[in-house]
Order: C-alpha cells, then sequence, then structure tokens
C-alpha cells in the first residue's frame, strides 16, 4: 500500500525586508514562509547563487599586497580608509581592522566611528563586495551596535567602488587587540579577560618599513619572513630561481627562501630566520634582496638547468591559502 502523504505545512506570512528574504541560520525556519529549514530553501538558492571567485579581489586599491597581508597573515593590525567623497556626517573616522570582538564583521562605535573587520568568512566570491556591503550597512548602523554579517547583492558596490585610490593604505601592526575597545587600559571583567585571552593567541608579527607586503613574523623555533608580491607569478618564480642558483636568495647567514604560497591571486615567498633575527635585523637585507630580485625581474635570459631545477623545487613547495 502506498505511503500517505505528510500534510505539508501552511505557509505563513512572507517575512522579508524590501522584497528580500533575510539571512538566518541553516536549520532555523525560512523567512519566506515555506515551512522548510532555510538551508533546503532560500539558502540553498543563495548558496547556487555565490557570485564567480574572483581571483585577486583587492586588485586596484593602493596597497593590494598589504590588504593580502592583513586578510592572511597578520594577527593584529588597523589602517585608516579614506572614503570616495568624503565620510558621511557623524561617522568621524573608517578603520579596517584584521579582527574584531566576537569575529563580528563590522562595528559602529559610540562615536558613530567604524570599524571594518577583514579576516571574516564571506558569502560570496568577491571578498571585495562582501566588504563593501558590510562597510556600507556599517554606515548607517546605530551607534553603539555591532553589524551582523550579510548577503551583498551581485551587482552591489565593490571596495574599490567606495574608497579613495589615491589615498595612502598605510597599515599599524599592533602588539594585541586593545584597539577593540577605547580606554583599553581602563578595561575591567570580561571584556579584560576577552583582550587578555586574544593578546595571548597572537603571533608576534611586525611590518618591514618601506616593503610593501612584507611581515616578519616570530615562531617557536625558527622566525620567518613573508613577503606578499605583485609581480606575475610566471616572472616572479623564474626570478626567484635565478637568484637561489646563483645562491642570492637568502637574506644573510642562517636563513633560507624555503618556498611561497599563493594567496588571493598573489604570490608570497616565505624565509626561514634564525629566532635570533628579530624585524629590526631583518630590514637592510630585505631591501638588498629587493634590489636583486629587480634585477633578476629584468632578465629575458632563458633559464640554466640549475635554474629550472630550483625552480622546479620552488614550484613543489607551492601552495594555494585561497
Amino acid at each position: 500500500m502506498a505511503k500517505k502523504r505528510r500534510p505539508q505545512p501552511q505557509a505563513a506570512a512572507v517575512k522579508t525586508k524590501g522584497g528580500e528574504v533575510p539571512v538566518v541560520g541553516a536549520r532555523e525556519p525560512c523567512p519566506c514562509g515555506s515551512g522548510r529549514r532555510y538551508k533546503a530553501c532560500h539558502g540553498r538558492q543563495a548558496a547556487h547563487a555565490v557570485t564567480e571567485l574572483v581571483q585577486r579581489p583587492f586588485e586596484g586599491l593602493a596597497g593590494e599586497c598589504d590588504w593580502v597581508a592583513l586578510r592572511e597573515l597578520v594577527p593584529a593590525a588597523t589602517a585608516e580608509l579614506t572614503l570616495k567623497g568624503g565620510l558621511p556626517e557623524g561617522v568621524p573616522s573608517v578603520t579596517l581592522a584584521t579582527v574584531l570582538p566576537m569575529a563580528w564583521p563590522a562595528l559602529r562605535r559610540d562615536n558613530g566611528a567604524v570599524l571594518l573587520g577583514l579576516q571574516n568568512d564571506t558569502a560570496s566570491g568577491d571578498i571585495s563586495r562582501d566588504l563593501a556591503d558590510t562597510l556600507q550597512r556599517a554606515l548607517e548602523a546605530e551607534p553603539g551596535t555591532p553589524v551582523a554579517a550579510g548577503r551583498p547583492a551581485a551587482d552591489g558596490p565593490r571596495l574599490q567602488d567606495l574608497l579613495d585610490p589615491g589615498a595612502p593604505f598605510e597599515p599599524v601592526v599592533h602588539t594585541g587587540f586593545e584597539f577593540w575597545v577605547e580606554n583599553a587600559e581602563n578595561a575591567t571583567g570580561e571584556v579584560a579577560a576577552s583582550l587578555e585571552r586574544a593578546n595571548a593567541a597572537a603571533v608576534p608579527t611586525a611590518r618591514i618599513p618601506g616593503l610593501e607586503g612584507a611581515y616578519w613574523c616570530e615562531a617557536p623555533e625558527k622566525n620567518h619572513l613573508r613577503w606578499v608580491t605583485a609581480h606575475p607569478e610566471e616572472k616572479l618564480l623564474d626570478a626567484l630561481a635565478r637568484l637561489h642558483a646563483a645562491g642570492t636568495g637568502s637574506l644573510g647567514e642562517g636563513t633560507r627562501l624555503v618556498g611561497s604560497f599563493r594567496a588571493h591571486g598573489l604570490i608570497v615567498p616565505v624565509w626561514d630566520l634564525p629566532s635570533s633575527m628579530k624585524a629590526e635585523d631583518v630590514a637592510a637585507p630585505a631591501a638588498e634582496f629587493a634590489e636583486r630580485l629587480a634585477e633578476a625581474l629584468a632578465s629575458d635570459a632563458p633559464l640554466s638547468p640549475e635554474e629550472r631545477r630550483a625552480r622546479g623545487g620552488l614550484t613543489n613547495r607551492q601552495i594555494t591559502l585561497s
């Protein structure tokens, strides 16, 4: 005998905002009133409508290499952002932050200032569009409130549409997350405890002055220099292979170019450094390496057998983070 069909729930009144179904938890009832869970209803549609992956989401922004570094490498940093046309009334500043408390996408301070989180999960394949959507909603949020995650329109603006392309992008690396709160030195109770936990987990990191995208970090057994570059991948790998084969790919005694990884369409070479080598010790050798790299990039000569072997080793050790 055929099974009886389970009666379908009556559709509730459609609960939409501006004609769009709001985002809710995957297992919650869909706000459209279908009676199904969100993940099986409009959540599925949203997943299928994900924007095509943009390989270089920060291309065209001032300081693209530093944007990638703050997204993938740096635990605690901020950078002031300049909007096209200036700041809206009641918004004294807009600041990019690597991470915000509770992983909030953005925060509107009591004084109206906006903090935009960079290292959050995104809803589409274009990080720039997701961040622009969050930024726009943060500019309109009530002071003193966090901004929840959202789903940007497929044709919505990107950061490149909102930020002044001529304004400098100058990240400031912090030793901790005191920038989360105003007057952090007076924090007590759970706020102080939360800051202490976050600070304890942060890897000591420093930006190398004068070299876009170059960051030193401290590790238990050896330190590292990770350098986000915007050079074309094939040309860069050829140049690194030339230097490696010539014995000039290091940053001095006890250092070694160990490989590279790809992040948001850019190549990031990585050097192992002695644990005694601090950020201030790296600046001069890194600047000298940049000059050698520029010369190697300018060469169009075919790679020698030794250089091809060096290139193969670099390629085999390459990974992709995003």
